[in-house]
């Protein structure tokens, strides 16, 4: 079903924004609360997202770069909307800044919170691919803009 689903939203997308139809994309949902940051993203207060660049490493994935297409799911795997990466950047953790934190939306948007909640998720994800969080490890700082809900 939910493939189904994802493929009809991608296809409605690109005949309402004329963009051919065998444009890449991505879909996923983010982790730890999917449902609760993709209402962020509805709601324009989450405009960015950080993730381990380790585990991009790891699984041979290649980076998202700026102007890359995602269909963002919620946590049932049903489409929400598409998002477009506008700048992508690899940073140290902590050189991750309190403009990034801010437009990430989450919690009081303060830099302290981000990397709290960040350092704690990202431990949580290295830890069951076998790798160790690290202040200084490289993380994957992605900007976007939300250009389709249906």
């Amino acid at each position: 079903m939910p493939e189904d689903a994802i493929s009809r939203f991608w296809a409605a997308f690109c005949a309402a924004c004329g963009i051919p139809g065998d444009t890449p994309y991505e879909a996923w949902a983010f982790g730890g609360d999917p449902d609760g940051l993709a209402a962020l993203v509805l709601s324009g207060d989450k405009r960015a997202t950080a993730s381990a660049y380790p585990l991009y490493e790891l699984e041979l994935e290649p980076l998202p770069e700026a102007g890359d297409y995602s269909v963002l799911l919620d946590g049932a795997e049903r489409p929400l909307c598409v998002i477009r990466d506008t700048a992508v950047h690899v940073i140290p953790f902590d050189w991750v800044t309190a403009e990034h934190a801010f437009l990430e939306g989450e919690g009081d948007k303060s830099l302290a919170y981000w990397r709290a909640v960040h350092e704690a998720f990202f431990t949580k994800e290295l830890t069951q691919a076998g790798l160790v969080f690290d202040s200084a490890m490289p993380v994957v700082c992605e900007r976007f803009e939300v250009v389709y809900t249906g």
